[in-house]
């Protein structure tokens, strides 16, 4: 993700002259010096040398991560925390005082500028950093203020869903293939019918029930499809696959 976040502003501004980043992988370090960024020691130098901290590491490696940078983040530093289920709180406390933060929740499809991002900024971030970190998300997709109850929640709507629409393109392409089709001719189909339900979501006007009915003859293959889903629980099991999304953010905050 750091990597996704590093190339949108190297395209966004020209080059990484301001970027600093800091990696226990030497094979990222080497991956970040391509890109122009100055790789720094220790992420304590890193964060003395920035104003906004980017925290692109995992959830379980926050504590470590944040008691080594203590010593270098000030009230006039602005930490971004990109991990499902820290609170804004935990990395306050975390650091000893009450900076500035950023709760982000991005995607992977960030990678191709195709992200989706929800912020949620402290009440102390400045306007002007405020502007900043969307941009450094926004110029690699879209993105959503949404406020920091609903963070754990968001992750199941956008941080985590693109794995369930793999896992329903990889079920359509195996079908596929187990009746002949050729897989790469199928999963270009679905790739494509995926990118243009998408735009009709977004660009036709019709709400998700709309678009449903209006795929839908009476009697036609559709229905015996959509039957099948409803009868097999396809709602309520994607439904408990978000609520179990969301309880383990909760767990990875404690």
């Amino acid at each position: 993700m750091a990597t996704a976040i590093i190339k949108g502003l190297v395209a966004q501004n020209g080059n990484a002259d301001n970027i600093r980043v800091f990696d226990v992988s030497e094979e990222k370090c080497i991956i970040m010096r391509e890109l122009g960024a100055t790789v720094c020691d220790t992420g304590a130098k890193t964060a003395e040398q920035s104003d906004i901290i980017v925290l692109a590491v995992k959830p379980q490696n926050y504590a470590e991560v944040l008691e080594g940078l203590r010593p270098s983040v000030t009230m006039d530093k602005t930490l971004v925390s990109i991990a499902a289920g820290i609170s804004i709180a935990y990395v306050q406390k975390a650091v000893g005082m009450a900076c500035p933060v950023v709760r982000v929740m991005p995607n992977t499809p960030l990678l191709l500028k195709k992200g989706a991002t929800a912020l949620c900024p402290s009440e102390n971030v400045s306007a002007e950093n405020k502007e900043i970190v969307y941009q450094m998300f926004s110029g690699s997709g879209v993105c959503e203020y949404i406020t920091e109850d609903h963070m754990n929640e968001i992750i199941a709507v956008n941080g985590s869903s693109p794995a369930y629409i793999y896992l329903f393109a990889k079920t359509v392409a195996d079908y596929a293939e187990s009746v002949g089709i050729d897989r790469d001719a199928a999963m270009n189909l679905i790739c494509a019918t995926l990118e243009g339900s998408a735009a009709m979501l977004r660009d036709s006007g019709d709400s998700a029930d709309q678009l449903i009915e209006k795929v839908s003859s009476k009697g036609g293959t559709t229905i015996a499809a959509l039957e099948q889903l409803r009868s097999r629980g396809f709602t309520e099991a994607l439904t408990e696959a978000m609520k179990a999304c969301t309880n383990r953010a909760e767990e990875l905050g404690r």
